[in-house]
C-alpha cells in the first residue's frame, strides 16, 4: 500500500534527508540563524553551534549556507565523514572549496595560494565563509591548531576567513585540545530538543508541504509523537513516517495514540510509561521514595512511639 496515495500527499513530509523545501523555522532555529550570521557578517572568525544527535544541524548548516547572498559571501560547506583526516587534507580541502584552482602540494606554498585567494575575495567586496559539518569528527590537536593558523590569515582591517562548526557536543572536548583556539570561539549556540508544541507545528508544516488535505493524526497520537520522540527532529520523521505507512497498511483515516505507540514499539522508541492516576497512594503512600509505615513501625522498635 503506497501511503502517500492513501493519505492524498504529493511527496513524502517525512524523510530524513536533508531537503531545504521541508525546513521549519522553529523559534530557537530562528535564533540560531540570526546568530550564526552575525558572526559571519562581522568576519568574527569562530563560531559553533552544537546540538544532540539528529537536532537538525545538517538541515541548519544547509539553510544557512543556502540563505548568504551570492553577491556578499564566498562560501561553502564542508562535510567531515570520518575522524582519519589529516591537517594537509583539511587545509587543501578548504582552499578548494573557496576557488585555489591546482593547490601545492607543499603546505607553505598551499598556504600561500590561500592567502591570495582570500586577499582577491575580500578586494571584491565579498567575505569567505566556510561551514563545517560534524564537527565533532575533528578529534585532534593537529587539526584544531590548523583551524587557529588559517584564523590568523588576516588583513589590518578584519579577519579574511570565518568559520562556523556544526556538531554535536564532543565539539567542546576538541576544541580545549587547543586552549587558544577555545578561546576565539566567537559564538557559540545549542540547538534542544522541539517543545510540545513546536513539535506539533513541525508535524503541520511538513504534512502541508506535502500537500496534506487534512492532518492524518489525531490531537492524542500528536501528543504521543512527542512523548516518544522528545522533539528530537530525526525521530519525529522516523515514527511518523512509519506511522504513516502502518496506518495506510491498515486502512485507518486517522492515525490515533494506540497505533503510534505501537510503531514507537517496534521502533524501540518508546516514550517512559505514564503513571497511573493514583499510582502513588496505591504505593503505599511512599513519598519521596520512603515508606511511610515503614518509618513509623522503625520507630515503634526504638521506642520512640
Amino acid at each position: 500500500m503506497n501511503y502517500l496515495e492513501f493519505y492524498e500527499l504529493a511527496q513524502e513530509p517525512f524523510s530524513n534527508a536533508p531537503v531545504s523545501r521541508f525546513y521549519y523555522s522553529s523559534a530557537q532555529h530562528a535564533q540560531a540563524l540570526l546568530r550564526l550570521n552575525h558572526a559571519v557578517s562581522a568576519m568574527k572568525g569562530l563560531a559553533v553551534l552544537v546540538g544532540d544527535i539528529g537536532a537538525g544541524k545538517t538541515t541548519l548548516a544547509r539553510r544557512m549556507l543556502d540563505s548568504l547572498p551570492e553577491d556578499e559571501y564566498e562560501a561553502a560547506l564542508l562535510v567531515i565523514v570520518h575522524s582519519g583526516i589529516t591537517p594537509s587534507w583539511l587545509l587543501k580541502r578548504i582552499a578548494l572549496q573557496l576557488g585555489v584552482e591546482s593547490p601545492a602540494e607543499e603546505k607553505l606554498a598551499l598556504l600561500a595560494q590561500l592567502y591570495q585567494r582570500l586577499v582577491r575575495i575580500y578586494e571584491s567586496g565579498k567575505k569567505a565563509v566556510v561551514l563545517i559539518d560534524e564537527a565533532q569528527m575533528l578529534a585532534s590537536r593537529e587539526i584544531m591548531e590548523e583551524f587557529r593558523g588559517l584564523l590568523n590569515l588576516e588583513v589590518p582591517e578584519r579577519k579574511l576567513l570565518s568559520f562556523v562548526f556544526f556538531g554535536l557536543p564532543e565539539i567542546e572536548d576538541n576544541l580545549r585540545l587547543d586552549p587558544p583556539l577555545a578561546q576565539r570561539v566567537a559564538l557559540k549556540y545549542r540547538l534542544e530538543p522541539l517543545s510540545a508544541e513546536a513539535t506539533e507545528a513541525y508535524v503541520r508544516h511538513r504534512l502541508r508541504l506535502a500537500g496534506a488535505p487534512r492532518l492524518p493524526f489525531t490531537p492524542a497520537a500528536i501528543q504521543r509523537i512527542h512523548d516518544h520522540t522528545g522533539g528530537t527532529p530525526r525521530l519525529i520523521n522516523t515514527l511518523c513516517d512509519n506511522a504513516l505507512f502502518e496506518g495506510a497498511m491498515a486502512r485507518a483515516r486517522e492515525i490515533d495514540d494506540r497505533l503510534l505507540d505501537r510503531v514507537a514499539r517496534d521502533l524501540g522508541i518508546e516514550a517512559p510509561e505514564r503513571p497511573a492516576p493514583g499510582a502513588a497512594a496505591a504505593r503505599g503512600g511512599r513519598e519521596g521514595g520512603l515508606d511511610l509505615a515503614e518509618i513509623d513501625r522503625y520507630l515503634e522498635s526504638l521506642g520512640v512511639k
